[in-house]
């Protein structure tokens, strides 16, 4: 039978996504600091006493680079977020609010050209960018020093919880993948340290610890752009000041790349718009991503929106090696795009994901049911699977389904109601992601419970296999009934 993980994940990173791609493909930049600063003013930069002087310093080597000019219209300033940009001037929707040239940005192709591009010839991009970080940070003569110099050490991301703070997740699927990918990261990195890092001191004269990994692993988490031509890992100084808004419907050209393009022009620019239109004063913002779940924006950015549509809990199914149809179902399960484990994402208030209850019924397949594994109707068999097979096959894929449920709802250590209740508090950030989290969890557990239920109490009312197909012989009525002495036999 199916066997359901409640300890499945949502997003698979650094492993795989659902749909098998790379996830450091699909970041978008942020800034959410630990701490923010406190509020003080949005006077003109340079005299407003509410930003850093690593920041001024910062701003000032945008200037130098020709990155800031007079015709900038923002500014950094000291928002609710940390850090993030702020309109000088009203700028109208998709207006370019700055533009960064490639000689400034992090990427592999930085890394190649760099002191270390030999050595990380062979290491993933993500890999090689992070040792990148890692060593650019400690050089005092980095092009990217003053960079540098306004990073955050950590955000709210999982995976710098304290071991306290991440049993407010206990029987999350939030949890196992924070574990997970902080497990991999480690492994990776004592990986790196004893095959790049050791054997080539004169590179990496400084000492490397775990907590400078996950810093630079935190960086690209949560900054590195995505859907850039030719870029699949990239990251911005100044663009990604930029914070996330729900409030932001679209992430449509939000950002691009343009060039070269004029006569003068030698260097590709990282091109950022407005997605809205934003009066002097306020704050600009973007969409990180319409289709992550909150989890995956705890993960990446440490932040949550209270927005149901964010909820989201991933079902493992999978075919049983012990299953005497194993090779049969597998065959038909990879004929149809799934294979022997599958993941489905579930999001609240939504309907079930294309495919889910086919690969159900196929998992749940047996008995006199089997005979549609035979050759015969391999080609066909998918398209029975999308309709109820059997009374046994429906009642057992609704049973399995919601024991899986009830057992999820048991690992919790708090109900829906008591996290409302701390809700109605002012919670600090990261137990307010949790309590978040937790809660959204359990409502689409409910909500999966709740819709194999009625398909329980529907099980005596739907049409299963034999009589379609008696019908489709002109041996069964409307109603249902087996026509003629054919009914002793049924």
């Amino acid at each position: 039978m199916a066997t359901i993980f409640s300890g499945g994940s949502v997003s698979l990173f650094p492993f795989h996504t659902n749909k098998g791609t790379s996830s450091f493909a699909t970041k978008a930049p942020t800034l959410h600091l630990k701490k923010p600063f406190s509020v003080k003013s949005v006077a003109s930069l340079g005299t407003e006493a509410s930003v850093s002087p690593a920041v001024q310093t910062f701003w000032k080597w945008l200037q130098e680079e020709g990155v800031i000019t007079a015709k900038t219209p923002v500014k950094a300033s000291v928002v609710p977020e940390g850090l993030g940009l702020v309109a000088l001037k009203d700028i109208s929707r998709n207006d370019v609010i700055l533009q960064v040239p490639k000689r400034l940005w992090i990427n592999p192709d930085a890394v190649a050209s760099s002191e270390i591009g030999r050595v990380c010839s062979k290491l993933t991009p993500w890999l090689s960018v992070m040792l990148f970080l890692i060593r650019e940070r400690s050089r005092e003569d980095s092009v990217w020093k003053h960079y540098f110099g306004i990073l955050p050490q950590e955000t709210d991301s999982t995976i710098y919880w304290s071991e306290e703070e991440l049993q407010e997740l206990q029987g999350t699927q939030l949890l196992n993948t924070t574990l997970s990918v902080k497990e991999y990261v480690k492994n990776e990195c004592l990986k790196l340290e004893k095959e790049i890092i050791l054997p080539n001191k004169k590179l990496f004269p400084s000492p490397v610890t775990l907590d400078d990994f996950f810093w630079a692993f935190g960086i690209l988490r949560s900054r590195a752009f995505s859907r850039l031509r030719n870029e699949n890992l990239v990251v911005i100084p100044l663009a990604d000041l930029i914070n996330h808004s729900a409030r932001v419907t679209t992430d449509d050209h939000a950002y691009e790349v343009k060039g070269p393009a004029g006569l003068f022009s030698w260097d590709y620019l990282f091109s950022l718009r407005s997605p809205l239109s934003v009066k002097a004063g306020e704050q600009v913002y973007i969409q990180y991503d319409l289709n992550k779940s909150n989890a995956e924006l705890a993960l990446d950015y440490g932040f949550i929106e209270p927005n149901a549509d964010r909820y989201a809990y991933t079902l493992t199914l999978g075919i049983s090696e012990s299953d005497p149809f194993f090779d049969d179902k597998v065959d038909v399960a990879e004929s149809n795009g799934f294979s022997q484990t599958a993941y489905f994402d579930i999001f609240y208030n939504r309907p079930l994901p294309e495919g889910m209850l086919p690969y159900l019924r196929l998992v749940a397949l047996g008995g006199t049911d089997a005979f549609l594994l035979e050759s015969l109707f391999r080609d066909s068999i998918w398209g029975h699977l999308e309709v109820p097979m059997s009374r046994d096959n429906e009642e057992l894929v609704c049973k399995a389904v919601r024991d899986a449920c009830k057992s999820a709802l048991a690992g919790y250590h708090t109900t829906i109601e008591q996290d409302r209740k701390l809700k109605e508090a002012n919670l600090e950030s990261r137990l307010a992601i949790a309590v978040g989290i937790r809660e959204g969890e359990k409502l689409i557990l409910q909500q999966i419970d709740e819709i194999f239920e009625q398909k329980e109490l529907e099980l005596d009312q739907l049409e299963y296999y034999q009589e379609r197909r008696l019908k489709d012989l002109g041996l069964c009525g409307e109603s249902g009934d087996v026509l003629g002495d054919l009914a002793k036999y049924f």
